[in-house]
């Protein structure tokens, strides 16, 4: 272990500072419980309770807990135990459910890989974590996971197993890992639990050391501020791998409370609107582009929503024009979430404001987060001015996993996670994310701030979704290009320029170019992948 913590032994890892894990033990934040508990606790109050809904496939608590034990004990006969890492590449399957508990019971340490990702991105996270094995469907979506997995075994020698959903071919399935259920001792809540992905723009993803300490009060912290209880049914329709759908309070937060996860195979609206009809879901979580989709879907989809009770819209800022409209067209609250798989989440609450809830991203789930705004010589700025948030607490990690180089410019010497958010907050406590530290266009030393350009730019009835980036320009540096999704007809350059000059717009940040899209590229957590967009209107010919 580096750093001088003492509470995590997964070597490369950062802990907790002992005198601070021991005040988040004292002030109950850290309560000793591990992830596996959550099953093993809602299996004991309620057993015959329906836990996990995979199409056709209906398991209960007591099913899902016998299965987890069940692994558990293949795994162990596999020689997989303690502190070991799985890499997990599986889409939103009751498989991932008992996986992920069984290998909680074992000590084990799953890396959560999503399903979009291929050859690039799961070679190096499979050398990065050294995992011992790799889990895999046989074919999703068309692409044949087997294959992926020789390549794996072929060159990454950490990798003794690769274990198959479906028809394994020459690889051992899934299903015939199995062993007798026994007890077996709980890890220590201070182990490192899982490794989550980060979520950045560019270069390969870093690993996230999460606890079963921390991350179990991510997710029954998170429950409790969504008002989950056991009568809530919750669509996981993003990718249950992701930290979002996975603990916010998702999966995890709804195993918590005795709930009901519903997985769906699709985030599209035909497919999510017939599984909220047929199951009765009542809370779900989207990116804000899915969220768009659904609204406009509302009005052509033929559905029974009633169930809705909770629509939560995080990962990206969602705009205000967007949030008003979720209540009118879903039938249910918005509750917007703001925060990351590093730790800090932000959320509004059911009896904040109509505006609050529209223009906020909400304020921090732990009276313990610590929350800093400072400008670029890292002073804090004054109250309410914008700043780059800083944080730390008992959920937010203090180092990314195996990554002391870069840990020295993410973290500060006291511990804080710089966010690269710019954020300020309001005297109710919410804050209001403005934009990226990256997310600044320096147009010959003048510096366009991206989010406030696109939220005016969205403003105009003809726009639908717009990302301004910046282009290479030989006398300024870089130019700015709107790139716009159209709403109906595609606005002109012209049309833009007026409407956001009358908004008040300075001359120095009006769009240099105009693209017209279809649609905007975005990475595999539905963020704009403003990177490639760059790239690709910097070799297209732009409109202007």
């Amino acid at each position: 272990m580096t750093g001088d913590g003492e509470n995590v032994k997964l070597a490369g890892c950062v802990g907790w500072p002992e005198d601070v894990a021991r005040r988040y033990r004292a002030e109950g934040y850290w309560t000793g419980r591990p992830l596996g508990a959550l099953l093993r606790d809602a299996a004991r109050r309620v057993p015959e309770q329906t836990a996990l809904v995979d199409g056709a496939r209906r398991f209960t608590y007591a099913d899902v807990d016998d299965a987890a034990d069940r692994l558990a004990s293949g795994l162990d006969g596999l020689g997989i135990g303690p502190g070991d890492r799985v890499l997990v590449h599986l889409p939103n399957v009751a498989e991932f459910v008992t996986l992920f508990f069984a290998l909680a019971r074992l000590g084990a340490v799953p890396v959560l890989a999503l399903p979009a990702h291929r050859e690039t991105e799961i070679l190096h996270l499979a050398e990065l974590s050294g995992a011992v094995a790799y889990v895999v469907p046989d074919v999703h979506t068309g692409f044949d996971h087997r294959e992926l997995a020789r390549t794996v075994a072929a060159r990454v020698s950490s990798v003794r197993h690769v274990l198959v959903v479906g028809d394994a071919q020459e690889h051992t399935p899934l299903s015939a890992v199995d062993g007798p259920a026994r007890e077996r001792p709980d890890p220590d809540p201070s182990d490192v639990a899982v490794l989550l992905l980060s979520g950045g723009t560019t270069g390969l993803p870093k690993l996230i050391p999460r606890t079963h300490d921390d991350y179990t009060y991510n997710a029954v912290a998170s429950a409790e501020v969504t008002g989950l209880d056991a009568g809530t049914h919750y669509l996981a329709v993003l990718p249950v791998a992701h930290n979002f759908p996975l603990a916010c309070p998702g999966l995890l937060g709804t195993v918590a409370v005795g709930g009901t996860v519903v997985l769906a195979p699709s985030a599209d609206p035909e497919t999510a609107f017939g599984l909220v009809a047929a199951e009765r879901v009542t809370v779900t979580a989207l990116v804000p582009p899915l969220a768009l989709l659904w609204l406009e879907a509302a009005e052509w989809v033929d559905a029974d929503l009633s169930s809705l009770e909770v629509l939560q819209v995080g990962g990206a800022r969602l705009k205000a024009s967007a949030a008003e409209q979720v209540g009118p067209a879903l039938g249910c609250r918005l509750q917007q979430v703001f925060g990351m798989a590093e730790g800090l989440l932000n959320y509004t609450r059911a009896d904040d404001p109509p505006e609050i809830v529209a223009d906020t991203q909400g304020r921090p789930l732990a009276p313990a987060d610590e929350l800093r705004f400072v400008g670029p010589d890292d002073e804090d700025v004054a109250p309410g001015e914008v700043g780059e948030l800083l944080v730390r607490g008992p959920y937010t990690i203090r180092g990314y996993y195996r990554a002391e180089e870069y840990n020295r410019s993410a973290f500060t010497p006291d511990g804080y996670y710089r966010s690269g958010d710019l954020v300020r907050r309001l005297p109710s406590g919410h804050l209001v994310v403005e934009g990226r530290i990256k997310d600044v266009i320096n147009r010959g030393g003048e510096k366009v701030p991206v989010e406030e350009v696109e939220n005016l730019l969205l403003t105009h009835p003809a726009v639908h979704d717009v990302a301004l980036v910046g282009i290479p320009d030989e006398s300024l540096g870089e130019r700015t290009c709107a790139c716009v999704v159209p709403h109906g007809d595609p606005p002109t350059q012209r049309e833009l320029a007026a409407h956001l000059r009358a908004a008040g717009l300075a001359a120095f940040k009006m769009p240099d170019r105009l693209r017209v899209l279809d649609d905007l590229p975005r990475t595999t957590l539905g963020k704009i992948n403003r990177k490639l967009l760059a790239e690709q209107v910097s070799v297209v010919r732009t409109v202007g």
